[in-house]
């Protein structure tokens, strides 16, 4: 039997880590989760959704790995930006915040493929984060919600019964969806 090949699976959360990691594993990668994710706020908000990804990490019998979070280095990377709408210049940042941090690990652990849950997201546009992806050797560009992915992960995580946020994790996105 042959061995799957490792990928670093950036993990935004539970529920769109379910169908992302439902789709590698068919297409023969063997996925260790990172969960990496500055952005997210506030602090009780990022041990939520870590808590619902190692759920998710159990069911699928796999490894996570989670960084510290630095929400004020990410800050300092988003500077500027705070006021911009969703889906522009800021979450372009933020998209590469967490690729890079994805890409770092990755070569640090010798795994020569890595991508993002973040594609999952009819709220995230696939193309804005390939062109920041594609900067990073060994980035694959995969599209989780094509093929119902994002319909699948609501589906999964109902049945895992996760915990599905209102918001990106971003405060300023939080913000304008409290108004």
């Amino acid at each position: 039997m042959e061995e799957k090949e490792k990928i670093l699976l950036h993990v935004c959360c539970g529920p769109c880590s379910t169908s992302s990691i439902e789709r590698l594993l068919s297409m023969d990668y063997l996925p260790l989760l990172f969960f990496s994710d500055s952005n997210i706020y506030p602090e009780s908000e990022f041990k939520k959704r870590y808590d619902n990804a190692l759920c998710v990490a159990s069911f699928y019998g796999l490894e996570i790995i989670r960084e510290e979070q630095d929400h004020d280095a990410w800050l300092r990377h988003v500077k500027g930006f705070e006021g911009e709408e969703e889906g522009g210049k800021r979450c372009a940042l933020c998209f590469d915040y967490n690729i890079k941090r994805t890409y770092l690990k990755a070569k640090e652990l010798g795994i020569p493929y890595f991508t993002t849950t973040l594609t999952v997201s009819r709220f995230k546009s696939s193309p804005l984060i390939f062109s920041v992806g594609e900067k990073y050797e060994g980035f694959c560009k995969i599209d989780f919600k094509k093929k119902n992915g994002f319909a699948r992960s609501i589906e999964l995580s109902r049945q895992m019964e996760l915990y599905r946020q209102s918001y990106c994790g971003c405060e300023f996105s939080m913000r304008r969806n409290d108004g």
